[in-house]
């Protein structure tokens, strides 16, 4: 019996070691971030974790003593060999998702869960420089190695030495077992285990993250995704309608900006273009000189916020005004989404032709579905390209892109026209076909350089758009799928990292105007069809931002938890934590209530479509 007991404590302290081992890479890792809590900080986000360590340890034990429990009845090599085979695969296991996740959340700002295996591929694989690659490389092999050869030198060593036993020493083994339930469930209330236990900090997210064993994070994520469903008790449900129905009060007037009552549309969405690399929204001066003289011929919304973070996200918030949605991205399920109304729909009732250009694979993060669903007429996408173009990892760059909307406007032979343009060249690794314009290899300089790159397609574009016919008739709409954590690293839920451009110029705007009034993605749909005389009340989550009762409000989602802005209040909510990690201005009830229905009726309206 005495054998078999120190292999299972063996087992408890060699993963134990390793979630400590795999924290500890996570801060050095992130040194940025980590630089920024004091000691007594770091300290806690280890201690707060250790609960999280203890849950996924006893399930690793848990197998483990099963297996030493057969050993009591039975003993030959077979099962030395499962028992290697077993725990070098949950090492390997483990060690991918901990080296994976570092530079994942540098990146993304949330602990590794199954989001990422949604956009993985090779475009996105190609997105990582070969030196990070490399790196986490040494990294994996580094902490493999050091597992198995203790996993070998310590438990393996006795586990070998084990002969069968009497029946106590099954009994010892069943009740050792048993009691794994209660570190695996974290306490003995019917509060199990959840990602909030961690969540010690009022205001520093990253405190918190710290905490999070991301193996534990990550397979509960595989098993809870699948069957996503947002909570229907976030907020009061007779509250919600009240408040959800004030952020959209009906309205009967609009100011009017365009001199014609169908226009031929171009939306064109930049990649990855955030405000502070356009000067006129306060940003960098010299990034985007172009977009940054339009912006004085047309009507610029300086408080436009992006809804969401990535770009199916903001496909599905500009194309079918529907919000992003915190843990996941309604984009990921086509019966969910052939359920969305769609501006291309609203508009192709209205007489337009619709169609939609990109230089990337149309079938990445399920773009096709969502946009077959939308009713385009014509989809164009990189094998719609002529072959030796040059070509970075996501597809052709923007160049090629605008003039293959040029050629396709040019031969169009149905008018008016609304045509979504996505652009690339400004996704990482930002590499980019023209001599170095911002100096410096640092990842925020190589980012400023595409920037500099996607603003002069753009501008190019431009000018031999203004030269056609249909220029005078035509309405530009210029926005940003989402923003970036670049230029300054910002923090993912921060409002910074969402502010983007939104401009409308053209022949047919009859002014340049600023338009202060907070306003989101979703908001383009009925702002953009009440011009047209034409608003749509089956867009839930739009509002006109050009009515003159429009409420002044914009919200964003992050992987868990969204922020909340008007003129005089920016909050941040964590859903894990349940707690405000951002509350600035005027906080009281009425405040806040606006917030809780607008999610509290996103997730209602989310869980509703089968």
């Amino acid at each position: 019996m005495r054998e078999r007991l120190i292999v299972f404590f063996r087992v408890i302290l060699l993963w134990m070691s390793f979630f400590t081992v795999s924290r500890v890479l996570f801060l050095v890792y992130n040194a940025d971030n980590t630089t920024q809590l004091t000691w007594n900080e770091v300290i806690k986000s280890c201690f707060y974790g250790l609960a999280m360590d203890v849950s996924m340890t006893g399930y690793f034990v848990a197998i483990n003593g099963l297996l030493l429990l057969i050993t009591v009845y039975h003993w030959s090599r077979l099962l030395t060999g499962i028992f290697y085979g077993i725990n070098g695969a949950l090492i390997l296991i483990s060690s991918l998702i901990v080296v994976i996740d570092l530079e994942l959340y540098h990146h993304w700002g949330f602990r590794m869960n199954t989001a990422p295996l949604f956009y993985a591929g090779s475009e996105a694989a190609g997105t990582v420089e070969p030196t990070v690659i490399f790196r986490l490389i040494l990294i994996l092999t580094g902490l493999c190695a050091i597992s198995i050869y203790t996993l070998m030198k310590t438990t393996g060593k006795k586990f070998v030495q084990l002969k069968p036993a009497n029946s106590k020493a099954a009994i010892v083994l069943l009740g050792l077992i048993a009691a794994l339930i209660i570190p695996i469930r974290g306490s003995f209330s019917v509060s199990t285990m959840n990602v909030s236990r961690v969540y010690y900090h009022k205001t520093k997210a990253y405190a918190n993250h710290a905490g999070i064993n991301v193996v534990w994070n990550f397979l509960y994520s595989v098993q809870s995704d699948n069957k996503l469903i947002y909570p229907e008790n976030f907020f009061d449900t007779v509250l919600t309608e009240k408040y959800f129905q004030k952020l959209y009060p009906d309205t009967d007037s609009t100011k009017k900006v365009i001199n014609t009552g169908r226009p031929n549309i171009l939306l064109i969405i930049l990649e990855g273009i955030t405000a502070e690399v356009v000067e006129p929204l306060g940003g960098i001066s010299g990034i985007m000189p172009n977009l940054n003289a339009l912006c004085a011929e047309g009507i610029l919304f300086d408080q436009f916020y992006a809804n969401g973070d990535r770009t199916d996200k903001g496909l599905v918030s500009l194309l079918s005004a529907y919000p992003a949605q915190p843990r996941g991205s309604i984009i990921k399920y086509p019966q969910k989404t052939q359920q969305l109304y769609f501006l291309s729909i609203a508009l192709e009732r209205l007489g337009y032709t619709t169609s939609f250009v990109y230089g990337g694979d149309i079938d990445f993060a399920n773009y096709r579905s969502f946009l077959t669903n939308g009713g385009f007429s014509h989809i164009t996408s990189i094998d719609d390209f002529p072959d030796g173009l040059e070509e970075f990892k996501w597809g052709v760059h923007d160049e090629y892109v605008y003039s293959q909307t040029l050629s396709e406007i040019d031969s169009a032979q149905h008018l008016p026209f609304f045509k979504v343009v996505l652009t690339l060249s400004s996704h990482e690794p930002f590499s980019v076909p023209m001599p170095t314009a911002i100096p410096g290899d640092d990842e925020a300089s190589r980012y400023l350089n595409a920037c500099f790159y996607a603003d002069l397609s753009l501008g190019n574009f431009i000018h031999e758009a203004k030269q056609k016919p249909w220029w005078h008739n035509t309405l530009l709409i210029i926005t940003a799928d989402h923003g970036h954590r670049l230029p300054g690293m910002k923090k993912p839920e921060t409002r910074e990292k969402f502010h983007i451009p939104m401009l409308w110029t053209g022949g047919v705007v009859t002014a340049d105007t600023l338009i202060h009034t907070y306003a989101n993605h979703s908001d383009l749909a009925n702002t953009l069809l009440a011009q047209l005389n034409k608003p749509d009340h089956q867009f839930l989550f739009s509002k006109n931002i050009l009515a003159h009762n429009a409420k002044n409000f914009a919200v964003y989602t992050f992987n868990d938890g969204f922020g909340y802005l008007t003129p005089d209040l920016y909050i941040v909510y964590d859903n894990p934590g349940r707690q405000y990690i951002i509350s600035q201005g005027a906080v009281h009830d009425d405040a806040l209530y606006p917030a809780k229905a607008y999610i509290q009726k996103l997730y209602s309206d989310y869980n509703s479509k089968k």
